[in-house]
């Protein structure tokens, strides 16, 4: 099972969101969570240092500036979505990532205090 590192640059990305209400609160994640083809279209125009910011975990081992670095991406690649960051927190509660499930977490709070 691969090994994940909090990103920390994806979790002051995801706080500015939040405080710049650039969220959406009600959302299939299924029906908007970043395609593959989605993905490409973002690298295309952005940096892999922007495409970073919009994931919560690192894997380790994972060589920088590849798709398989990132993971638990919790934004459409525009604005950040509840259900994404429930997502992460789901899927890394189920594969004990303790510290990716946490932050999400925290995450989480910090948008229903925000958008209460």
């Amino acid at each position: 099972m691969a090994s994940y590192a909090v990103n920390k640059k994806a979790v002051a990305r995801a706080r500015r969101l939040i405080e710049g209400r650039q969220y959406v609160l009600d959302s299939e994640w299924g029906e908007v969570q970043p395609t593959a083809e989605a993905e490409n279209a973002f690298l295309r125009s952005h940096t892999w240092e922007q495409y970073a910011e919009w994931h919560l975990g690192l894997t380790e081992g994972a060589a920088d500036e590849t798709k398989a670095r990132y993971a638990f991406v919790y934004g459409d690649l525009r604005r950040l979505h509840r259900s994404g960051l429930i997502a992460c927190q789901y899927r890394a509660a189920e594969w004990r990532h303790k510290e990716i499930e946490l932050v999400a977490h925290e995450l989480l709070q910090l948008l229903d205090a925000t958008s209460a």
